[in-house]
C-alpha cells in the first residue's frame, strides 16, 4: 500500500457523519418536543423559556466541518406549532483535501405552523468545499423565515478565501407546488470572483433571508431601515426575499439583525449574548 493510499484511508475513516431529526407539536397552546433523533456529532438543546413557542439550539460537537463530512438535518413543525432553530456558534467549514462536505437541510411546516430558521453564520476557510441544499415544504397557511449568512474567511483575522467551492441550492414548495428555486455556485478563484462588481463588489460576507408569506408592507418596513452594507428586498407571488452583502462579518451581522427585527422575527436569546 502506498503512503498516499494509507493517508487517504486515515482521512476517510475520520470523516464525520451527523444526523439530527426534530419533530415538534402543539399541545394546549404550547409547542413541545415530539421526537428528537441525534446521530454523530449533532445535538439539539432546548433553553428554558416561558412562551408558547419552542427554541432549539443545534450543536456540532465536532467543532467544525471538514471535506467529506456529511450533515443531515430534518426539522418538522406540526399543525399550529411554533419553532425557532439556531446554532450555538458559527459553523466553520475547513479546507478539503478531496471530497466536498455535504449539508442537507429539510424543513417541514404543517398548516398553521411557524418555523424560524436562523442559524449563526457559516464561515468558509481557504480551499473549503461545501455543497448545501435546503428543501422547505409548507402546508396550508404555514409560515417560514429562513436566514442564512456565509462569510468567506474572517476579515478581522486577515483571512482570504482564494480558492474553494460553494454550491447552495434552495427549494420551497407550498402544498407540494414549487414556488421558489435558486442555486448559487462559486467555484475556483473565489476571492477574484467576489471582487467582481456584478458578484459582491469586494464583499466577503453575504446573506439571504426568505420569508413566506411576504407582502409589500413587509418590504417597506425593511427598506425603511438604515444599513451599513448593501441590502435589498423584494416580494412576488406571496414571497419576500432579502439579500445582503458586506465587507466583513460584523457589518453583515448588524444588517441581518436589522432586517429580522423589521420583520418582527424574534431573535434567539443566544444571538443576544
Amino acid at each position: 500500500m502506498s503512503a498516499a493510499t494509507a493517508l487517504n484511508r486515515v482521512f476517510a475513516a475520520n470523516r464525520s457523519a451527523g444526523r439530527l431529526a426534530l419533530t415538534v407539536a402543539a399541545a394546549d397552546g404550547v409547542t413541545r418536543r415530539k421526537r428528537v433523533y441525534e446521530e454523530g456529532p449533532l445535538r439539539a438543546r432546548f433553553p428554558n423559556h416561558d412562551g408558547a413557542a419552542l427554541e432549539a439550539v443545534m450543536v456540532n460537537t465536532a467543532g467544525g466541518i471538514a471535506g467529506g463530512d456529511t450533515h443531515d438535518l430534518d426539522i418538522a413543525v406540526g399543525e399550529g406549532a411554533a419553532l425557532t432553530v439556531t446554532t450555538a456558534a458559527a459553523e466553520k467549514v475547513y479546507r478539503a483535501l478531496d471530497d466536498a462536505a455535504q449539508i442537507s437541510v429539510k424543513l417541514t411546516a404543517a398548516s398553521g405552523a411557524r418555523l424560524i430558521w436562523v442559524p449563526q453564520e457559516t464561515i468558509l476557510f481557504d480551499r473549503a468545499r461545501l455543497n448545501r441544499r435546503i428543501d422547505i415544504d409548507l402546508s396550508g397557511d404555514a409560515s417560514v423565515v429562513v436566514a442564512e449568512s456565509v462569510y468567506f474567511g474572517r476579515a478581522a483575522m486577515g483571512e482570504t478565501v482564494e480558492q474553494g467551492a460553494f454550491t447552495d441550492r434552495w427549494r420551497l414548495r407550498r402544498d407540494g407546488r414549487l414556488v421558489f428555486a435558486e442555486t448559487m455556485k462559486l467555484d475556483g478563484a473565489i476571492a477574484q470572483k467576489l471582487a467582481e462588481p456584478a458578484v459582491a463588489g469586494g464583499g466577503v460576507a453575504v446573506a439571504t433571508v426568505l420569508i413566506a408569506p411576504g407582502d409589500d408592507a413587509m418590504v417597506e418596513r425593511v427598506r425603511a431601515q438604515t444599513f451599513c452594507g448593501e441590502a435589498g428586498i423584494s416580494c412576488w407571488n406571496g414571497l419576500a426575499v432579502a439579500r445582503l452583502c458586506a465587507k466583513d462579518g460584523a457589518t453583515l451581522r448588524r444588517d441581518l439583525v436589522s432586517i429580522l427585527t423589521a420583520l418582527g422575527t424574534p431573535l434567539p436569546r443566544i444571538w443576544l449574548n
